[in-house]
């Protein structure tokens, strides 16, 4: 078997989400079950999350990677379009999880080492995709990946919905506007986007145990992004941590906790 290239730092923060969604899939009350992410985790040599980390905030990062999951999940199936585009996707796996309508397109965008530790995992699992799948490989900093994108069939024209998600955190805000700007150029009017509010990661508890994680984040477009969507063709409606936990009948170990998720939808050009 071949060994894929090893994963870059930020890449590998992907293995912390598949083990965040490996320990809820094994609950006997998930919010959603992902039957690959503990696959990804072993074949890594790591451990699978412990059932009760040390800090609060770790365990709100839990809580947090949990929700948005299930989030995510239902607002993708809802969006109505045919073409979904994950951005970052990491160890992404609703290609392959969720039941999508006939003659739906998932493309999925990574650096080509993550997308190659993906397959190998997956094939030798014999998973088998429920839409069609689309790998790409990409830098979401190199300008050139929309027009890759589109070359790889994607249509401009048509409506579509994007997840950057656990993406922005990791950019500079030059860095997020500019992938942003990339997605708002190819964003039909009605298509849209889910994505993480943006915070001030100055303001991060401090944890030795995830401090090489926090080392990584640069913040993207910070509290504002929201802002930064309306005024750049989207129309945003934020959710709240929250009013998740409270939806999904699942308490918060923090309910004083600020995260939110952002579902905007792409305005008609004037």
């Amino acid at each position: 078997m071949t060994t894929p290239e090893p994963l870059s730092p930020v890449s590998r923060t992907a293995l912390s989400v598949a083990r965040v969604r490996a320990y809820e899939s094994s609950r006997p009350d998930p919010l959603f079950v992902d039957p690959y992410a503990a696959a990804f985790v072993t074949a890594a040599g790591l451990e699978l999350a412990p059932s009760h980390p040390g800090s609060s905030f770790a365990r709100a990062l839990i809580a947090n990677g949990i929700l948005r999951t299930r989030f995510y999940d239902d607002r993708l199936r809802a969006a109505g379009a045919d073409q979904v585009v994950l951005l970052a996707a990491g160890l992404d796996t609703r290609a392959y999880r969720l039941d999508w309508p006939a003659g739906t397109r998932v493309f999925e965008l990574d650096l080509d080492p993550v997308l190659g530790f993906k397959k190998q995992i997956l094939e030798g699992l014999g998973a088998v995709p429920q839409a069609e799948r689309t790998a790409l490989p990409a830098d979401l900093l190199d300008p050139t990946w929309p027009e890759r994108l589109v070359a790889a069939g994607f249509d401009p024209a048509r409506r579509s919905v994007w997840l950057a998600e656990g993406l922005l955190v990791y950019l500079t805000p030059e860095e997020a506007a500019a992938v942003l700007t990339a997605v708002t150029g190819l964003a039909a009017p009605g298509s849209r986007l889910l994505l993480e509010q943006g915070r001030d990661v100055s303001r991060t508890p401090h944890d030795p145990a995830l401090a090489h994680m926090i080392a990584l984040w640069r913040g993207g477009l910070g509290p504002d992004t929201d802002g930064w969507l309306d005024g750049n063709g989207w129309t945003p409606e934020v959710t709240t941590l929250v009013r998740l936990g409270e939806a999904y009948g699942r308490a918060l170990p923090d309910p004083s906790a600020t995260s939110a998720f952002i579902e905007a939808v792409r305005r008609p050009a004037h």
